[in-house]
């Protein structure tokens, strides 16, 4: 049972977090923070926190776990602001999509007192935004990765471990490096994909006529397009160098079909295509005996 949990960015991400530990019956009070008063507002009407802190001084008062969900680039400054406050018993973790800047970050601003901050990163998320978009299920049977630090505790990794097996999660262990070039490849490249061809097509003269005819393959593979602009800004530039590498061997696959496609090669496009299909069905076939069935809230 926690105590006091701070929720620093209560959107879709920080909200469902708090939404799931209150289903749990696992938190006493859920506090929220964030720059816009009219979320915060709507995050209290909602009931997804408690109550809204005026101060950073008024929400570490007592708390045992402060949750980071706001935008990576912006978490040397939150930190800034919350360490004059900063209790010995309360931990600090992040939700952030990338690691090796958040560790940075917090090294810096932080110092000897790291050791109170556990990064991680819950593999859930929706293509909505804000408080609305919230969901207790969000994290039930997905993926939480946690970064330990060499300073962190057993103790304060096991908490923020424990919090989020109480939302639903299944634990993984990366170091922040590692983390980085797995989800530059599997996530934030993607992400810069989908961007890239809305983007293209939106800026073409003819672009009405031909959002009129995409259906539902061009709905599956941009869906992820209709994400936080800004998120998705400060997760590229922070993970520039291992997005940078993915990109270029993308643009390598691409020119290598270009050329297929211009020699009018049958048997190597389907050779590609083969090669897809089946590393893609082996995957999808792994998480569907893997996965849990689909709560009433879990938004499938």
């Amino acid at each position: 049972m926690l105590g006091k949990v701070v929720i620093v960015g209560v959107g879709l991400i920080g909200g469902s977090f708090a939404l799931a530990l209150k289903e749990a019956g696992a938190v006493r009070e859920v506090v929220g923070m964030g720059r816009s008063p009219e979320a915060m507002a709507r995050a209290l009407e909602l009931g997804i926190v408690d109550a809204v802190a005026d101060s950073p001084q008024q929400a570490m008062a007592g708390a045992d776990l402060v949750l980071l969900a706001a935008p990576v680039a912006q978490t040397g400054p939150i930190l800034a602001a919350l360490l004059p406050h900063l209790e010995p018993g309360t931990v600090i973790t992040d939700a952030g999509s990338t690691k090796g800047d958040v560790v940075a970050a917090a090294r810096a601003v932080l110092g000897e007192r790291v050791r109170q901050f556990v990064p991680g990163h819950p593999i859930a998320g929706r293509e909505s935004n804000g408080p609305d978009a919230a969901l207790a299920g969000l994290y039930r049977g997905k993926k939480t990765v946690i970064t330990p630090l060499p300073e962190n505790s057993a103790g304060d990794v096991g908490l923020v471990a424990a919090a989020w097996r109480l939302c639903g999660a299944v634990i993984h262990t990366l170091t922040p490096g590692q983390h980085d070039a797995v989800f530059a490849a599997v996530s934030h490249l993607p992400h810069l994909l989908a961007y890239a061809l809305v983007d293209d097509i939106a800026k073409k003269p003819h672009a009405d006529l031909l959002f009129q005819y995409a259906a539902s393959g061009f709905r599956d593979f941009t869906r992820i397009a209709g994400s936080s602009p800004e998120m998705w800004r400060d997760i590229s530039l922070a993970n520039r160098d291992a997005l940078l590498t993915e990109l270029d061997a993308y643009l390598a696959q691409l020119t290598a079909l270009r050329g297929l496609l211009a020699a009018g090669d049958s048997a190597g496009l389907e050779a590609v295509f083969d090669n897809a299909q089946h590393a893609r069905r082996a995957w999808g076939n792994a998480i569907e005996a893997n996965e849990p069935p689909p709560g009433p809230e879990s938004g499938k």
